[in-house]
């Protein structure tokens, strides 16, 4: 049977409806990577509950903060500063100003084989980093990854900077500084918390937490964008319910 122009058109058009209903069930969430162990869990929870879906994608959140000034389609940001939030705010892409999720936390990690001590002090970092036990030294980019950010303020806290920097290997994100300091690519790094708890980072080495008290707090805020639809608004509502924050806490947050 040959098909005319009409019938092919309209064939077309259905599946390109089909194509963009499906697209909006499932709205595009950008997180933070420090959320990498922990969001996976509470999405299964969200779709148990509600049937519904989305799609999560992991980065750092000045990149995330980028991508959304300049149009990406994202429904819903969960930011590991809350100052990307509020400069997005501020730029008249969101509703409001969001609401606070969780706030984390860094400690130490130190693989299997390394010789640096597990001193969440820091200061056997700069000694190692000075006596030649270390030679990298793994934390995520601080220039737009607030956990980063958080790992360089700890280390001039501690007085080490000057002789770890050099040493330092940046990750884009927090995964991937994590895997360059459970892979035996560096000696050790700085971490999340919500990552260190993983089965597969505990199986690599040593953690220990650094007071908080040596980096600003880590007040993770989300926030919904202009134009978001019911289903991400549903899982925003659902973040903010007993139980994603029960499963937040077992991850380390402060939720």
């Amino acid at each position: 049977m040959r098909w005319t122009k009409r019938q092919f058109m309209a064939v077309a058009a259905a599946a390109f409806s089909n194509s963009t209903a499906w697209a909006a069930e499932r709205p595009p969430i950008a997180a933070a990577s420090d959320l990498s162990a922990a969001l996976p869990e509470v999405v299964r929870a969200f779709e148990r509950k509600t049937g519904q879906q989305v799609r999560v994608t992991f980065g750092s959140s000045g990149n995330f903060t980028q991508q959304i000034r300049n149009a990406a389609p994202f429904e819903l940001f969960l930011s590991a500063d809350e100052a990307y939030v509020q400069q997005l705010q501020a730029a008249g892409r969101t509703r409001d100003g969001g609401a606070l999720y969780a706030v984390g936390r860094i400690g130490l990690f130190v693989p299997r084989g390394s010789r640096l001590k597990l001193d969440p002090s820091l200061r056997d970092v700069g000694a190692a980093a000075r006596d030649g036990r270390l030679m990298k030294f793994a934390i995520a980019n601080p220039e737009h990854a607030p956990y980063g950010r958080a790992a360089r303020e700890a280390l001039h806290a501690s007085g080490v900077w000057p002789a770890v920097e050099p040493k330092l290997v940046l990750g884009e994100n927090v995964s991937q500084a994590t895997q360059f300091a459970t892979s035996g690519s560096a000696q050790g790094g700085i971490i999340p918390l919500s990552l260190a708890s993983t089965p597969q980072v505990k199986a690599a080495g040593r953690f220990v937490l650094i007071p908080a008290d040596r980096h600003r707090p880590l007040r993770q805020r989300m926030v919904l964008m202009k134009g978001a639809g019911p289903t991400a608004e549903r899982f925003y509502a659902f973040l903010q319910g007993q139980e994603a924050k029960a499963i937040l806490r077992r991850y380390g947050f402060s939720a």
